[in-house]
């Protein structure tokens, strides 16, 4: 075996930029960030060939020493970490030191940089970190060219030069969307791309991600003791094919993290269609003792401390603010009837829903307590509601008619329908004479029905103009959300005569024992039969023909990660669906008016009411101005 030495400087940095500078996407981060830390206001980034040829980055930061210029080329040399304390709360977006030095071994690399109060600028050579006088009105010049020059063999694992692009812009978006306070600039191959002014963050986001995008996502600012969330999340009208659009930072730190990834998905089940994704720009804020960002080279993967209570946190917080349908929030004072209003800032009093939502709770209330805050729960069952009821007619079920309730304005029975023969034997009720005038303060967002078409869809009149609603799709998210909620107190347990026994890991066992309290909560009653086996004596009520092995290994291997209950909790609603579905009234019946209008009333008042529990939509808007277009009215 040949002896062991020490590697050269040169090779050290070298294996360095393997980790660090994967294609020039990751100069571009590493450069930018430096400058983002330098307290910038404003960026130029210039990129040629994709920024294979060249990464120019000019910012009008703070600057560099001149005695310092050579040091900021050295391994692990930094001026924003001294300790271990400042390691573990780390406020900077650079903190190794090592950016720089890997660079600057794989690529031509000049820094010129002018410090405050210096009479004027410097200049350092990568190379031969020669270092001479030069000409810089104020902050820091990285220019990087020709990556990978003297190691070829890298060099053949770039892609084209349209891909290497493509990167870069990603880079630069994640940077620009985390400080929006910050004017920045992107030209490639000399034409000027992204030209960004400093601002608010609505308007960096409708600059990167679309007007469209503002206008079909929610607006949320929640918090919790330290923990804070803000951005924006996409309605579900909005969802795309691929996760291209998904933003999370940490801290200002763009992050990819399977926890906050889960709960995001936990917080759009039953809203999202088949394989859609949804598109969201989030920003949550924590104290940085409270997150380890040290755990990846490239700092896109970070580590919380307390896991379990900040995947709640993210979980309620977008949950709620998703709740709201477009007609509901429609309706709630201080808000403009239609689909695409902002909802009121979270934490101002909205009424909570089925789904836990965060809310002032007294100190001695019995909600659960989290380290970063209270969460309080949906409120105790109020009775059970017994499971053939949702073979009801809608009536009985819903508006209550059938309890004697006294009829509303808008079900009143001078509304009767008129039903008049259609092509193909089917029918459309009409409603005789004119509309129902609308309120003025539109307390009916999704208005007055005037009709049902074919048995399917119910037309109805508001301010906008028609509204097309699917009456089956509509009705089954209702169901849906009264079951959730009825179900959401004390679950009902069903005894095993023959305790179910498995066998588990020694993960699941230590699983097993320390979530015993969990698993009781949710009405699963399990204990050690042996070393490595572990019986069942009981399973929630619902879940009593589910395969039990199965699903208390999927409930362990989630408990090691995630908060407990969202395995049991999805099987759970799989099966109230089913029965929402086949409970809801059904195509080809025709409606009276009143029974079309307590439907639209219920749309009003039901989380989620935009889609079924599929994540189809129930309903939609033709303005006046969309019909006088097609009609080519006034032209």
């Amino acid at each position: 075996m040949p002896a062991i030495h020490l590697l050269s400087d040169l090779l050290i940095n070298q294996i360095a930029a393997g980790e660090v500078v994967e294609r020039p996407a990751s100069v571009l981060k590493e450069v930018l960030e430096n400058a983002v830390d330098a307290g910038s206001r404003a960026i130029d980034v210039q990129l040629e060939q994709g920024g294979v040829r060249r990464i120019r980055v000019a910012d009008d930061g703070c600057g560099i020493e001149r005695d310092e210029l050579a040091l900021a080329l050295e391994r692990h040399a930094t001026s924003k970490i001294a300790n271990l304390d400042d390691l573990e709360r780390v406020g900077t977006m650079g903190f190794r030191g090592e950016a720089l030095a890997a660079i600057a071994a794989v690529a031509r690399t000049t820094l010129t940089s002018r410090a405050e109060g210096s009479a004027h600028a410097w200049r350092i050579d990568g190379s031969d970190r020669s270092v001479a006088p030069a000409a810089l009105n104020a902050g820091t010049v990285v220019d990087v060219a020709d990556l990978y020059y003297n190691t070829p063999a890298r060099r053949k694992f770039l892609k084209s030069e349209a891909t290497e692009y493509a990167h870069c812009d990603e880079m630069f978006r994640r940077v620009a969307l985390a400080r929006p306070d910050i004017g920045l600039q992107l030209a490639h191959n000399g034409r000027v791309i992204h030209r960004l002014p400093a601002g608010d963050e609505a308007r960096r986001v409708a600059a990167l991600m679309g007007d469209d995008f503002l206008t079909q996502a929610r607006a949320l600012d929640a918090d919790a003791g330290p923990l804070r969330l803000a951005g924006f999340a996409s309605l579900p009208a909005y969802s795309r094919a691929s996760r291209d659009a998904q933003y999370f930072f940490v801290n200002g730190r763009f992050v990819r993290d399977k926890l906050l990834t889960h709960a995001v998905r936990q917080a759009y089940t039953d809203i999202l269609h088949g394989n859609r994704h949804p598109a969201y720009v989030l920003f949550l804020e924590l104290d940085p003792a409270g997150v380890d960002v040290n755990v990846h080279p490239a700092k896109i993967e970070v580590r919380f401390r307390e896991a379990r209570a900040i995947h709640q946190f993210v979980f309620h917080a977008l949950s709620r603010a998703l709740a709201e349908s477009g007609a509901g929030l429609a309706a709630r004072p201080g808000t403009q009837a239609g689909h695409d209003d902002e909802p009121a800032r979270s934490g101002e009093g909205q009424a909570s829903g089925a789904n836990a939502s965060l809310v002032a709770v007294p100190a001695n209330s019995p909600e659960r307590t989290h380290a970063y805050g209270t969460y309080h729960d949906a409120a105790p069952m109020q009775g059970r509601l017994a499971m053939e009821s949702v073979s009801r007619s809608y009536f009985d079920f819903i508006s209550g008619a059938a309890a004697g309730a006294p009829p509303s304005p808008a079900t009143d029975t001078a509304f009767r329908p008129a039903t008049f023969a259609m092509g193909g034997g089917s029918a459309t009720t009409i409603a005789p004479g004119t509309a129902r005038p609308l309120p003025a303060d539109e307390s009916a967002p999704l208005g007055y029905a005037i009709g049902q078409l074919h048995g399917i869809y119910i037309l109805a009149q508001n301010t906008k103009g028609l509204v097309l609603i699917d009456m089956h799709a509509a009705h089954e998210r209702i169901l849906y959300e009264k079951l959730k909620t009825v179900l959401d107190g004390t679950p009902s347990v069903q005894r095993l005569l023959i305790p179910a026994v498995f066998s588990v890991s020694a993960k699941d066992m230590a699983a097993a024992e320390d979530c015993s309290e969990v698993l009781a909560a949710m009405g699963f009653e399990v204990a050690p039969a042996g070393p490595q086996e572990l019986a069942v004596r009981s399973v929630p009520a619902l879940l009593a023909n589910a395969p039990v092995a199965e699903l208390l290994r999927k409930l362990l291997e989630e408990l090691r990660e995630f908060p407990a209950s969202e395995v049991v909790t999805a099987r759970r609603n799989e099966l109230l669906a089913t029965m929402a579905c086949h409970g809801a009234v059904r195509a080809h019946r025709n409606l009276s008016i009143p029974e079309m209008n307590a439907l639209l009333r219920d749309m009003e008042a039901t989380e989620r009411a935009d889609q079924c529990n599929h994540g189809r939509p129930t309903w939609t808007q033709l303005t006046m101005a969309e019909l006088d277009r097609f009609f080519m009215r006034g032209q």
